[in-house]
């Protein structure tokens, strides 16, 4: 009987069967070897540090935690609030601010919208100031948890310096676009710059739309944290035209900022030097075809054009209100406890036995109030509260 005998492997052998069993050769014509998702985890995505998201959730944080102390409504209300036990720091009741936050005279102290300081006063600075004010703590919760997941995300992918030029011009062309439809109920416009964020990451993913998997889950988280943020824009205090405007800005802006997307690469096997050289070629190969300089110009060129006319319609003084009977219907829902009708309030007034007493003059309602040592705009806030 013969018996055979096998060659001894040698050290060259064993390693090039190590090698064949670890090295895989990608699919010849699979696009997804080439993508990668569009939410990736967190243990794949570029390592950076989110310090601008931490800024702005801080500031915003510190703009809201000032205007309740300056709405101070223990005094300037007779302790007649929501969450007494907060003192200087407590909320207006629901029935005038179902958000739990100040009341309209602090919004319009603090720099929120309204058409008299603009048109009449041409308090153009509010635009800025508008965007970093919050109705209530429901307001202020909801809008920071949306900024952060998004903005993290943005900062994340693209950095920090173009994420703010974002973030600032699209809160700027939300609150001057906001302008235009204002009303003489003070308005505030925190949504815009976050809506800019969203209307970017939209913009990347359009762009970017045959680099990504999972893109329909993509579209769905965005569609969904954009429905969320405007059906609130329907509650009293919060300009959804402005939330529109900023969702516009930042499209056109993401399509000219966003114009790199940041690809994660690890460093080659030695033994894979030829197929990683293929991979950086097929993605510089699609950073070239992303990266088209007509469009950029070309959203440049319609962003300034977007950004002058508003600032000019603004600062003429435009209320498209008047040629829309139904633009008040986008930011506002009339209910029982208000309503959106732009009316010019008045009341009479009639102190009795530590007792206020306000009939509204266009509707006959009345209302006692057991405290009389009121502001003017207190009165006003009230005044409004009882004819709507």
């Amino acid at each position: 009987m013969e018996v055979t005998t096998e060659p001894p492997k040698t050290q060259i052998d064993e390693a090039s069967s190590h090698r064949n069993l670890s090295f895989s050769t990608p699919i010849a014509g699979d696009p997804s070897s080439d993508k990668l998702p569009f939410f990736r985890h967190r243990s794949r995505q570029i390592k950076r540090d989110t310090w601008l998201v931490s800024v702005f959730v801080l500031l915003q944080i510190v703009a809201f935690a000032v205007t309740m102390g300056v709405n101070d409504c223990s005094r300037n209300s007779n302790d007649h609030c929501a969450a007494r036990l907060l003192g200087r720091f407590s909320f207006q009741p629901l029935s005038e601010n179902p958000m739990l936050g100040p009341s309209a005279s602090t919004f319009q102290h603090m720099g929120g919208l309204y058409w008299n300081a603009l048109v009449e006063k041409h308090e153009i600075w509010r635009v800025l100031t508008s965007p970093w004010l919050h109705s209530g703590l429901f307001h202020l919760l909801i809008n920071l948890g949306s900024l952060i997941f998004v903005g993290i995300f943005m900062e994340q992918r693209y950095g920090p310096l173009r994420i703010a030029v974002i973030y600032f011009l699209s809160g700027i062309v939300g609150s001057l676009f906001a302008v235009l439809f204002v009303r003489n109920i003070p308005s505030i416009c925190s949504g815009a710059a976050f809506f800019g964020l969203i209307g970017a990451m939209l913009s990347a993913l359009a762009r970017n739309w045959n680099l990504y998997t999972s893109k329909v889950s993509a579209l769905v988280i965005i569609i969904t944290i954009s429905t969320v943020n405007f059906l609130i824009g329907f509650l009293p205090y919060i300009d959804n035209f402005a939330n529109i405007g900023g969702f516009i800005s930042g499209f056109v802006l993401g399509l000219v900022l966003l114009f790199t997307p940041q690809l994660r690469q690890d460093p080659p096997p030695p033994h894979k030097g030829k197929l990683f050289e293929d991979d950086m070629r097929s993605s510089t190969r699609l950073k070239e075809m992303f990266d088209r300089p007509v469009l950029r110009i070309v959203c440049l060129v319609l962003f300034c054009g977007i950004l002058a006319g508003v600032l000019i319609a603004a600062c003429w003084g435009v209320n498209l209100n008047r040629y829309c009977n139904w633009c008040r219907y986008v930011d506002c829902v009339p209910t029982r406890k208000w309503s959106c009708s732009d009316m010019t309030t008045s009341c009479e007034a009639m102190v009795s036995d530590a007792q206020l007493t306000l009939t509204c003059m266009a509707n006959g309602k009345f209302r006692i109030f057991p405290y009389t040592n009121i502001s003017q705009a207190r009165t006003q806030d009230l005044c409004t509260l009882v004819c709507t």
